[in-house]
């Protein structure tokens, strides 16, 4: 049976690589993407959707897509994590498993990231471990989607 995978990025994550990267690090989203990309060609996903907006709306979007399509998602919210309950109201629509990923840990940071809109309809949360948790992420969902 095919498994599909949308991995979505929010607001501010095109600036990966050069947006603080004391807290984000050096990689590029690029990076992580060909990262995802193998990771997910190893656990035989058949399809692999990488994406990034910085507009909600978009994101609403693409995980409504994913769940038309049958596909699970890895999703780091960025702010949209903190303020959307558009996101929250989509991925509980559409009934998509969802893996949310913080590159940084939200709970060590400003009490204002310490909320989270998306965690109560995830599958599961990974935070704090970098661009690994894209991957760490991939392999929880194909478990998910798997069985």
């Amino acid at each position: 049976m095919p498994i599909e995978a949308f991995i979505l990025n929010g607001p501010n994550l095109n600036l990966l690589g050069t947006r603080e990267p004391g807290i984000y690090g050096s990689l590029t989203l690029a990076d992580i993407e060909a990262n995802c990309r193998e990771k997910a060609a190893a656990l035989g996903f058949s399809a692999v959707e990488f994406r990034q907006s910085n507009h909600e709306g978009v994101l609403v979007d693409w995980i409504q897509e994913a769940g038309r399509r049958g596909a699970g998602v890895v999703m780091n919210p960025g702010a949209y994590t903190h303020t959307s309950i558009a996101l929250h109201d989509a991925i509980k629509g559409a009934s998509v498993p969802l893996i949310e990923v913080h590159i940084s840990n939200v709970h060590a940071r400003e009490s204002f990231r310490h909320r989270s809109f998306v965690s109560p309809v995830a599958a599961g949360v990974i935070v704090g471990l970098g661009p690994l948790g894209y991957t760490l992420a991939l392999e929880a969902l194909a478990g998910l989607l798997k069985g």
